[in-house]
């Protein structure tokens, strides 16, 4: 996955629409630091590498289907 733009102002509008978890591709990790202290404490991120990887995350129930497809 590639990395996307404007993560802080990302992840502080989803805060203020009272968004809790967020997922960001692998990539990202390092945005993440510029995040207030008290913003990265009271949120969930979800760093993912591949799209299974986000819709693992985004819907559990596919969680199994999709180690399954992999293992296949």
């Amino acid at each position: 996955m590639f990395p996307i733009g404007g993560v802080k102002e990302k992840v502080l509008a989803a805060r203020r629409a009272g968004i809790q978890r967020v997922i960001l591709p692998k990539e990202n990790e390092k945005d993440l630091h510029e995040l207030p202290d008290h913003v990265r404490a009271e949120m969930t991120f979800v760093l993912a590498e591949r799209i299974e990887d986000v819709l693992a995350a985004a819907i559990p129930q596919l969680a199994e289907r999709l180690t399954t497809v992999r293992m296949a």
